[in-house]
């Protein structure tokens, strides 16, 4: 029977089997694919899809979400602005799920991302591998459900063709939409292995 160490394994990408690690040849034994211990920039590319998704979610903020025509009167609210209205209207629950989803669950993924990108460099957090696995895994499983505005608006847009109210999608739609896009990218670019090589 052979000992093999835990170092010496290595996980193939494309059909998750356990290889050992045999240096530059490295080929799965199961499916033939070419076997890496790193990706080439492996944080880069994270960290610039990062930056791109928090460039976007400025104008996301900024620019409405919702313009609704009426009577020829136009109405248009963000995404802040459409949560206060909510609240002041008696729709709590709905505020506090757009609230969730549009401000909390972002900016928590950027923080998130940001700490991950940076204990993997650097000495922090080094006694707490399991948690920082977990943070990732989260970070991945709730990383659609940002998109309920950009849900909303298009569903409200579909739905309603009543002859004197018009509701359009706004700036913010699409800005919240590549941020959100951008924010995952970065989540899968990220290389979860090199948490654990992180000692």
């Amino acid at each position: 029977m052979i000992e093999v160490s835990q170092d010496e394994l290595i996980r193939c990408p494309v059909c998750g089997a356990v290889n050992i690690d045999k240096g530059k040849e490295n080929k799965c034994r199961r499916c033939g694919s070419s076997l890496y211990g790193h990706r080439g920039f492996s944080t880069e590319k994270s960290w610039a899809y990062l930056i791109t998704a928090i460039i976007a979610y400025i104008p996301a903020n900024l620019y409405p979400m919702l313009i609704t025509k009426q009577f020829g009167s136009v109405q248009s609210s963000t995404i802040l602005g459409g949560i206060v209205m909510l609240w002041e209207q008696g729709s709590y629950p709905i505020s506090l799920i757009i609230f969730v989803a549009s401000i909390l669950i972002p900016v928590l993924k950027f923080l998130v991302l940001i700490y991950l990108l940076i204990s993997v460099k650097y000495p922090i957090g080094k006694d707490k591998k399991v948690s920082k696995h977990t943070l990732y895994f989260m970070t991945e499983a709730v990383g659609p459900w940002s998109m309920i505005d950009v849900f909303v608006v298009a569903i409200l847009a579909a739905l309603i063709h009543l002859a004197n109210i018009e509701i359009i999608a706004g700036t913010a739609a699409t800005a919240f939409a590549i941020s959100v896009f951008f924010t995952l990218l970065a989540a899968h670019a990220f290389d979860e292995r090199l948490i654990k090589e992180n000692r």
